[in-house]
């Protein structure tokens, strides 16, 4: 890997008070560039109401800016968003995918237990968001491990080693993406945790919205204590969610 850039694609105002990013991942490889979740996307910045709804908005707290899009800030980079050529996927809300309409010709990868729930008429998805029928890579359960978890190895074709580590819960399908890089691995683990008090208390406002939200609540806090305890076992490695702003690169 070349480099690896932060990004910021969701600007989020709770209505319960709590300010929440959408923390992206972009990846400069030899061969191209590799996106890690996708954020909001420049037709949600457009046309928000019909893109996500109102009642989705206002559930939120989303706002919208198009510098924030992973489109204008792989621009600012000094990219071609046509180089973006893969995007792999923690899980497929809308906020998470919102932006994968604006690279057509980038490949998805994602868990089949995931793609399943997409399509199952969980109501927590938005189908419009795929409707451009992007190339879709499915991991199914796998017998190789990640630091005592199950890794489900992402082919890209590019020289990084990545792989999904299943995290279900928040959605049935939900994962984590582990990455090696030069200086050792990162974990992001998605919205297993939206900030990560929620490893320390689930007395406090953000993990009782993270209950609220989960398909499989029990799922979800079994996943919380798989990653409390690569924590504890693990403190080498780089560990953040999608949504605290604390954990963001700079903040």
């Amino acid at each position: 890997m070349k480099n690896i850039y932060h990004l910021n694609c969701v600007d989020i105002d709770s209505p319960m008070g709590a300010k929440a990013i959408g923390h992206c991942l972009l990846l400069e490889e030899e061969q191209g560039l590799i996106l890690i979740d996708a954020g909001i996307g420049l037709l949600d910045t457009r046309d928000p109401e019909g893109r996500l709804g109102t009642p989705m908005i206002e559930k939120a707290g989303f706002k919208f800016d198009e510098q924030l899009t992973a489109y204008r800030q792989i621009e600012q980079l000094g990219f071609r968003p046509e180089e973006v050529k893969h995007c792999i996927i923690t899980h497929l809300d809308c906020d998470h995918i919102g932006a994968v309409a604006d690279f057509p010709h980038m490949e998805l990868h994602v868990a089949k237990e995931e793609y399943d729930n997409f399509y199952s008429g969980n109501p927590r998805y938005l189908l419009h968001q795929l409707a451009h029928e992007p190339a879709i890579h499915i991991y199914s359960t796998s017998s190789e491990k990640w630091f005592g978890l199950e890794a489900r190895k992402v082919v890209t074709g590019f020289d990084t080693e990545i792989f999904l580590v299943p995290l279900p819960g928040h959605s049935l399908g939900h994962s984590g993406v582990a990455i090696r890089t030069n200086n050792g691995w990162l974990f992001h683990i998605g919205d297993a945790y939206y900030y990560r008090v929620e490893t320390v208390t689930d007395d406090h406002p953000v993990a009782q919205l993270a209950a609220r939200n989960a398909d499989n609540n029990e799922l979800r806090i079994q996943s919380l204590e798989a990653i409390k305890q690569l924590m504890n076992d693990h403190p080498e490695i780089t560990i953040f969610s999608f949504h605290d702003p604390a954990e963001f690169p700079g903040v």
